[in-house]
């Protein structure tokens, strides 16, 4: 890809002009020219969600998206879920619950939760694990994950907690 041109990405509410060929990769335009390393690359097949990004609102595998594909388009990475410097709900909670631990999956189970309780501020465990199913998470064992998010979404501790005790008999 030799042929860069200008491309106007809006990424997190600031417009970037960015020197790149429509047809490289969004991630690598991400992380290369936007210099937003929260933006992973893990199997480069769209099969770990290790990159995943919203584009206008939706979860996507930027590894799969050409960048000329997103001109004109809103790009959401994890930088830009916190607001005047405030980490949003799903970061404070993912803390608390102790559902970050390598970080390597982590923005990309930030921003499918984030799309799921935009859609949806009341999914259940079952919903929750259906919006996470393209990001995989070899740390966690995925049950932190999902508590932080139930958290968020209002479901009471003990609850969860019943809930967790029923699925274990």
């Amino acid at each position: 890809m030799n042929t860069a041109t200008m491309l106007r990405l809006r990424i997190n509410g600031r417009n970037y002009d960015l020197a790149a060929h429509p047809a490289e990769r969004l991630v690598e335009v991400l992380r290369h020219q936007a210099g937003i390393t929260s933006v992973k690359e893990g199997c480069g097949t769209g099969q770990c969600g290790t990159c995943t990004v919203l584009l206008d609102g939706r979860p996507v595998v930027s590894c799969l998206i050409f960048a000329g594909e997103a001109v004109g388009r809103e790009i959401t990475t994890v930088e830009g879920m916190s607001r005047n410097g405030e980490m949003h709900p799903l970061q404070k909670a993912f803390l608390a619950h102790g559902a970050v631990q390598c970080g390597f999956c982590t923005p990309g189970m930030l921003l499918a939760a984030k799309a799921l309780l935009d859609e949806n501020a009341r999914p259940s465990e079952e919903e929750i694990r259906r919006a996470l199913v393209g990001n995989l998470c070899r740390c966690t064992g995925y049950r932190k994950i999902i508590d932080a998010i139930q958290s968020v979404a209002g479901v009471p501790r003990a609850r969860r907690a019943a809930a967790r005790r029923g699925a274990r008999r």
